[in-house]
């Protein structure tokens, strides 16, 4: 049980019945520290089915509903007299086209969001940063859950200080809507945080089928896309320099890998009163 309240914690799954909401509504009811209230699906021909049968996790008396801010509503209702450090927590994997009005209704009806959803743009996060502070309501944007990850972006952070010349790639399934990834626009930044530019040319590059070098940041970095049936997600960055190449690369082999990541910010995300992002700032 939650130490600071001797409850569970409330939480919605928006995209419940997605590869990684349905992961989330499962690591959920195994947990005895939360507790489903709302299953939140665009899918017309689940509505008002119980969301655990669909799952194979047998009858929650929880029915997937399409009303994304009936739910908001509802619940904040239910848990507006919580107090502090308590209330509902939304936990978003939907789509880049509503990511963002997902997380600004949420913050709006003192729900704590937790935004695996990639895909908010810089412009787009420091509004929702502002508007969370003004608020104070515990916000969490988290391009990637997994802790293997975060080793990886730290790791690539600091090499960066002893090579000029780096370049990503990243690697998702084919359902996956942005490139590149959010993960991978985070590495870059962390790299890029030492304020220096990068893959200065020595040579003036011809490309004879366009972005076949990839896409290029303002710092010089690369990034490569790729997407394929068969792939979660992969991440590699290959730093160069005269006699030696330093690759450093992490594969997510099971969906499951991001569940503790999703557990541990959904239990702390509550605790804040602005918005974070990335998961280092929980570890």
């Amino acid at each position: 049980m939650n130490s600071s309240t001797n409850q569970k914690i409330p939480v919605l799954v928006a995209g419940a019945l997605g590869k990684m909401g349905s992961q989330v509504v499962k690591a959920v009811y195994e947990s005895s520290d939360f507790e489903l209230v709302s299953a939140i699906d665009n899918s017309p021909q689940k509505e008002g089915l119980d969301i655990g049968i669909e799952l194979g996790i047998g009858e929650l008396n929880i029915s997937v509903t399409s009303d994304f801010e009936g739910s908001l509503c509802s619940i904040s209702q239910s848990f507006r007299d919580s107090g502090p450090n308590c209330g509902a927590v939304l936990v978003d994997f939907t789509h880049p086209e509503v990511v963002y009005d997902h997380t600004r209704a949420s913050i709006a009806y003192g729900i704590h969001p937790v935004i695996g959803t990639t895909g908010i743009t810089p412009l787009q996060l420091k509004e929702l940063a502002d508007f969370a502070d003004k608020a104070s309501v515990g916000t969490a944007v988290i391009p990637n859950f997994s802790v293997g990850m975060v080793l990886l972006q730290q790791a690539a952070a600091a090499a960066a200080n002893f090579y000029d010349h780096v370049e990503l790639t990243e690697s998702h399934h084919n359902q996956k809507a942005d490139a590149p990834s959010g993960t991978c626009i985070k590495t870059a930044e962390l790299i890029e945080e030492l304020g220096k530019s990068f893959n200065p040319q020595h040579v003036q590059e011809h490309e004879s089928l366009s972005s076949c070098r990839g896409g290029v940041r303002e710092s010089g970095v690369r990034i490569h896309s790729i997407r394929l049936p068969g792939i979660v997600a992969q991440q590699q960055v290959m730093f160069g320099s005269p006699g030696e190449t330093y690759l450093l690369s992490h594969n997510t082999i099971d969906r499951s890998a991001y569940m503790p990541g999703v557990l541990l910010t959904i239990n702390r995300v509550r605790k804040l009163n602005s918005l974070v992002y990335g998961l280092e700032k929980f570890l």
